[in-house]
């Protein structure tokens, strides 16, 4: 009788360990290889990155991987494991390794998300010889050079942002939107010649809500890049739901009628537009009309966010160490009573100001517009960073806010928001300083990425900032609306800020 009820029983719980063993086996047998016999797994890092990329796509979602990461070098040192198979990396060694001429390193899929179906894309294109090419096409539109001769206009909104903030002095204003206001209306100026009108208007079209849904999107869904080209291959059944999807799309079709309004109404400036038709009359077919609007896309959706995100952290942390902002006032003040100092401020006489200088790179240094890791993959015959070898395959990148935080480099007092710091490296570096000098700090100034792939926008980002900044301060007195609180930032690819609440009052500059 026993014997006939175990018989009994043995199928039914056969059938009960089956799917448990299916399941929890490979599971089980996934973490064991991850965790002792993967090529990573003696790198630490988060327990969970090492088995899922949900810990990345998380943070990424979350918005606060600039923080957190900073963090985690601090507790493991130099190299951190963000996934089953990618680093972070914090030795400036390796910089040069993998972002410098001639570098093995190409980016990591994870860029696929942001170039879509683009043939030309120079933020996101992998291919290094390709970006080479597209590069060399366009490079000479955005040099210091050529945005020069478009000074006078952006003076215009300079002028225009100065005559909003009178009719709103004696009041709080949110100086984070009107920053934002005043650098998409520059790219109008300097992209299109004509102002998109924001300024005047006080208020965007809703771009800027387009621009920072596509931000967030990209930054989480690029780290599972399989799920967005999924999403891609289904949208014509199930339509698209992606914010990404504006980049490709509403942001492109605004760049596509701004590229034909400009053709239709003519200029007789040159702007960037012009120089861009000129390299496609030039190239009609490796720089079409889609390559174009592909430029004029990028000028829209990254130039407005990235001067404005910059622009926002110079004036912060000078409202917030007053004594920075004294100096940086009295310097003003000592060029204009000289005769050194027009209003707006011209490029050629903010770069001879050099308190002005430090405190762009030093607010720069503080709050770079990336707050994500510049994702690179490790060439066919791997790599050795911070001493260990990493092997061929490996996704491996540098954060801006870790390299801007480096104490051999920058200071031990890192933290803390000093211009002094440019002003003393340059001097010592000119009386015959070493190692560790101003040389060294400009070198690991991250904040427009770094060799072939830094960015073609910083021209215009440089100066924007040399000219606004300078321009405000003399003209008016700012201060933090609630100067104890902290402001809200989010890191979404871009680490962008919200709380700039100031109070003005117009001031009487020194003649």
């Amino acid at each position: 009788m026993p014997s006939n009820l175990s018989a009994g029983l043995e199928p039914s719980t056969t059938s009960l360990w089956s799917p448990i063993v299916l399941i929890f086996v490979p599971i089980l047998t996934w973490i064991v290889y991850q965790r002792f016999f993967h090529p990573l797994a003696k790198i630490p890092g988060p327990f969970f990155a090492s088995l899922t990329r949900l810990w990345i796509t998380k943070h990424s979602w979350d918005g606060d991987m600039n923080t957190t990461i900073i963090s985690l070098h601090k507790k493991y040192g130099p190299l951190v494991r963000t996934g089953p198979n990618e680093l972070s990396i914090s030795d400036i060694t390796a910089i040069k390794t993998i972002y410098g001429a001639g570098t093995q390193f190409r980016k990591s899929d994870w860029y696929s998300v942001w170039q879509g179906h683009r043939k030309f894309d120079l933020f996101a294109e992998r291919d290094e010889k390709i970006h080479g090419q597209q590069r060399r096409l366009v490079s000479r539109a955005y040099s210091m050079e050529a945005l020069k001769d478009l000074e006078p206009h952006v003076n215009t909104a300079v002028s225009t942002f100065l005559s909003k903030m009178s009719s709103l002095k004696s009041s709080t204003i949110d100086m984070g939107k009107w920053t934002q206001l005043f650098a998409f209306d520059i790219i109008g100026e300097i992209t299109f010649s004509q102002s998109f009108g924001f300024m005047e208007a006080g208020a965007d079209d809703g771009s800027f809500q387009a621009i920072e849904t596509a931000l967030k999107s990209a930054a989480w869904i690029g780290q599972v890049p399989w799920l967005y080209w999924l999403h891609d291959s289904l949208a014509p059944y199930i339509g698209t739901h992606l914010g990404i999807a504006a980049r490709h799309g509403s942001l492109r079709a605004t760049a596509a009628r701004e590229v034909s309004a400009r053709q239709t109404r003519g200029s007789d400036r040159n702007d960037i537009l012009s120089k861009l038709l000129a390299t496609h009359t030039e190239h009609p077919q490796a720089f079409d009309a889609q390559a174009l609007t592909s430029m004029a896309t990028s000028n829209i959706f990254a130039g407005s966010d990235t001067t404005a995100i910059s622009t926002r952290a110079i004036i912060y942390h000078l409202l917030k160490n007053p004594s920075r902002k004294a100096r940086l006032v009295a310097e003003l003040d000592a060029a204009r009573a000289a005769g050194a100092l027009s209003s707006p401020v011209s490029l050629a006489e903010a770069d001879r100001l050099p308190y002005l200088q430090a405190v762009m790179y030093e607010a720069l240094r503080l709050h770079p517009a990336v707050g994500m890791a510049l994702p690179r993959v490790s060439p066919t015959s791997g790599a050795t960073i911070a001493g260990r070898f990493v092997p061929a395959g490996t996704v491996v990148g540098a954060n801006p806010w870790v390299i801007h935080r480096d104490a051999g480099v920058f200071g031990d007092d890192v933290e803390a928001f000093r211009p002094e710091r440019w002003v003393e490296k340059a001097a010592a570096e000119s009386e015959g300083g070493g190692k560790g000098g101003y040389g060294d700090m400009q070198r690991f100034f991250f904040a427009f990425g770094s060799g072939a792939r830094m960015c073609l926008g910083r021209n215009i980002s440089w100066m924007e900032m040399s000219k606004l900044i300078p321009t405000l301060f003399m003209h008016y007195d700012l201060e933090l609306e609630e100067p104890e609180k902290e402001w809200e930032t989010n890191c979404w690819w871009f680490v962008m800020q919200k709380g700039l609440h100031v109070r003005l009052q117009e001031r009487t500059p020194v003649s």
